[in-house]
């Protein structure tokens, strides 16, 4: 009898609380990158789905449908969405973080090797894009931007990865009009080492600013050409 009892209020609580209304929507953003989204701009999104949140008993709103609405924006890397015994609509974002832009095409190239639109909240301070850009085919440029965003060196000095016809590329560096000529995107460990070694002595013996262009072709040196 206790346990009839027990399961009756279990389940006559279970279905008041279903029959509670949306009291407020929450957004919440983790990770670091949080710039490119506002709490604003997610409801909407929400709204756009299943109109307007509050007030609908907690049973109508479809979590999933939820979840995959915010997904299918591609700023968004994840989305979880939940409700609280008190009512309250909770989605956790998490934002992708750009490691390039594309210059022609207006997108970034985020850090999975996909791209995502701009913002008008923010601007991302990372790597152009620009040259022959296959834009059905990413891998080329992701495998620079990613040597580049995770390379304290690179990410301080490269500013330009430029395409050239075929499958090569240019980097330009900040402060000077040195083009280093990567070639393609094999051995690019061995090749960015070598831009590191010149360039620090370079700097160091104060003759950066005597060459035009650098050439990375060949792991096994550098060759430079003069003004």
């Amino acid at each position: 009898m206790v346990l009839l009892l027990s399961g009756a209020l279990y389940a006559f609580a279970s279905a008041r609380n279903a029959e509670r209304p949306i009291q407020t929507l929450k957004v919440y953003f983790t990770g670091d990158n949080n710039l490119f989204l506002t709490q604003s701009s997610v409801s909407k999104l929400l709204i756009q789905n299943q109109g307007p949140l509050t007030d609908k008993a907690k049973r109508i709103i479809d979590l999933n449908e939820l979840e995959v609405a915010l997904k299918s924006n591609r700023i968004i890397k994840e989305a979880e969405v939940f409700m609280s015994v008190t009512g309250e609509l909770i989605a956790e974002i998490e934002q992708k973080r750009p490691i390039a832009r594309m210059l022609s095409e207006n997108i970034y190239v985020d850090e999975t090797g996909t791209w995502m639109p701009l913002s008008k909240n923010y601007s991302a301070r990372v790597p152009l894009v620009t040259g022959q850009i296959d834009t059905s085919d990413l891998r080329p440029v992701y495998r620079i931007a990613r040597w580049v965003d995770q390379n304290a060196f690179l990410k301080e000095h490269i500013t330009e990865i430029h395409q050239t016809s075929g499958a090569e590329f240019n980097l330009r560096l900040r402060g000077n009009d040195i083009v280093v000529e990567l070639g393609d995107t094999t051995e690019l460990g061995t090749k960015f080492n070598n831009l590191k070694a010149f360039y620090q002595k370079a700097i160091k013996d104060d003759i950066i600013e005597q060459y035009t262009k650098l050439n990375l072709r060949f792991t096994s040196q550098v060759i430079c050409t003069k003004k």
